[in-house]
């Protein structure tokens, strides 16, 4: 059963939030997990992309901004992929950037939320927390 994991961030930055997301791809990737970041927003996918370029001076994150509408393959190497659709294939961990719940989340061993205090952000934080606990997946928190 996939593990649901809330990281909550104490301010309303979407900066925080990205840099967040950017610092879990990078500790993932390092344990040689395949991260699969999710969004329907792409103009936040592509600022992640940029993120993760350069958020840190000495170290790098592999990854790859997939075209909209493309499905994810074995293809697609990048120990992270960042897309706004369903991935093809099997990853480890889900970060789910968007406000709803994936269709997709069980599919993987683990799901990321990282939730703040923008107000849009935080209620629809309220309402996946409730869709993952009426269903009984595991749920732990990280307040930030």
């Amino acid at each position: 059963m996939t593990r649901v994991d809330f990281y909550l961030l104490k301010d309303a930055s979407a900066p925080t939030r990205l840099e967040l997301a950017c610092k879990l791809a990078e500790k993932a990737g390092t344990r040689g997990q395949q991260v699969f970041v999710y969004s329907t927003e792409r103009p936040m996918l592509r600022e992640l992309d940029e993120r993760l370029w350069n958020f840190r001076a000495c170290s790098f994150v592999a990854h790859q901004l997939l075209p909209e509408n493309h499905i994810s393959s074995l293809a697609d190497n990048d120990p992270v992929l960042l897309s706004s659709s369903e991935p093809g294939h099997k990853c480890q961990l889900l970060i789910n950037l968007d406000n709803s719940v994936p269709s997709f989340f069980s599919r993987f061993e683990r799901t990321l939320e990282i939730v703040n205090k923008e107000p849009n952000i935080e209620e629809s934080g309220r309402v996946r927390y409730r869709f993952y606990q009426e269903r009984g997946y595991p749920l732990a928190h990280h307040n930030l």
